[in-house]
């Protein structure tokens, strides 16, 4: 879809674009192909795309995978989507659930992606997640799959470079922390690319870049544990400039977290920002036996 194809239906349409929204829409060519090379698409992938905005991306995918899941939460947009991809008439793109024949499926469903994903918890373990994800809720969206019990075996996607950095960021770094760590448990992220401000309608205000996250396998923890490691870490990171010890406290009972801290060799005046992941699944793991306080 060309940029002045883009513009043309969203006059057409009397369109106006929400900022709060995140509705940026990716419609350079390059770009979109460069990021379904990162997915690594196979025909009989199942795709699960948030915010499709105009389709630019949806109908690249529609041609290479067996079945897109499209949510989008602007009517507006997916009125567009259902008359560009002929949902519900007579097309090679179905709503149904079933395909036969090897037919390509595309789902759009009409909803809040992420109150959509809170409120199913469904099994997403043979999906890719791949999408232009809208900025207002791209990390919350990325926590909500990566710490899902049964989570997409990869994600590929578009988000501001700033959170970019902050998935693969390293104990120390300044964009080391709570979002790091929960992406981080259960997913190994691959290398990141920059995406101009160019490449988007509207020009959003910061550079964009192309994220890949990769599944571990097998998890690292039991679902005990990620609720532990989860707690661990949003209080270790509660007020960032405390040591993690007395933040800690508020939860478990201090002479155990000093044996647990002496056990894993952390000073009992370190901050969370210098604590590594592997550090806090351990800590994770010692502490789901111990009594919360």
């Amino acid at each position: 879809m060309k940029l002045s194809e883009m513009k043309q239906l969203l006059v057409e349409r009397d369109i106006q674009l929400t900022k709060s929204l995140g509705q940026n829409f990716l419609h350079d060519a390059n770009q979109l192909r460069r990021i379904l090379a990162v997915a690594e698409l196979k025909q009989a992938d199942r795709v699960l795309e948030i915010g499709p905005g105009l389709g630019p991306l949806t109908e690249l995918l529609a041609e290479q995978v067996g079945e897109v899941l499209a949510i989008e939460k602007d009517a507006r947009l997916v009125a567009v989507l259902k008359e560009r991809f002929k949902v519900g008439q007579a097309s090679r793109l179905s709503a149904s659930d079933e395909g036969t024949g090897g037919t390509p499926i595309l789902r759009l469903l009409h909803d809040d992606a992420l109150d959509y994903l809170k409120r199913d918890a469904r099994d997403w373990s043979e999906w890719k997640m791949v999408a232009n994800l809208p900025f207002s809720v791209a990390s919350p969206l990325l926590v909500e799959l990566a710490l899902a019990a049964r989570g997409p075996e990869r994600m590929v996607g578009t988000l501001q470079i700033e959170v970019a950095k902050r998935l693969h960021a390293e104990p120390g770094a300044p964009d080391y922390g709570v979002l790091t760590l929960l992406v981080q448990l259960n997913y190994e992220p691959q290398p990141w690319f920059k995406i101009p401000p160019s490449c988007f309608f509207p020009e959003p205000d910061v550079d964009s870049a192309c994220f890949c996250l990769v599944r571990r396998e097998p998890p690292p923890l039991t679902d005990d544990q990620r609720g532990v490691f989860i707690r661990l870490v949003k209080r270790s990171f509660s007020q960032r400039r405390k040591m993690m010890l007395k933040l800690l406290k508020q939860d478990w009972p201090q002479p155990r977290l000093a044996q647990e801290f002496e056990r894993l060799n952390l000073s009992p005046q370190i901050r969370a920002e210098k604590v590594s992941r592997e550090q806090f699944i351990q800590l994770a793991r010692n502490l789901t036996e111990a009594p919360a306080a």
